[in-house]
């Protein structure tokens, strides 16, 4: 599937307002972005890149805001049409978001998130 870097990112804010306002307003100092692909060369819808919540001590004053990357050139790979795309995208922002509140990958996939 093929779609226009800043559509896919248009995309990525939708789906991000539809998540329960519960699981985002917990979130502090945290960023999102969309970038092309893993640095690493890894096939990653996702990462969350920052310190859990329960792993925080005194934090935030002067700490840079952790960020959650989604990966354009994955999803669009995985996905053969809009709508497996919003489906694999919202995916993706539940699963690092979990990551942020400290849910680790083998819960996710208990709970379904992986």
């Amino acid at each position: 599937m093929e779609m226009e870097a800043e559509a896919f990112e248009t995309l990525v804010i939708d789906e991000l307002d539809r998540l329960p306002d519960d699981m985002v307003n917990g979130l502090e100092n945290v960023v999102f972005v969309v970038e092309e692909r893993a640095e690493n060369g890894e096939d990653l819808f996702g990462l969350y890149d920052g310190l859990a919540l329960p792993e925080r001590g005194q934090y935030g004053l002067g700490e840079l805001p952790d960020r959650i990357v989604v990966y354009r050139r994955a999803h669009l790979d995985a996905c053969e049409n809009e709508d497996e795309l919003r489906d694999e995208v919202h995916t993706t922002l539940v699963h690092e978001i979990a990551h942020f509140y400290g849910i680790d990958d083998e819960q996710l996939h208990e709970m379904g998130w992986a």
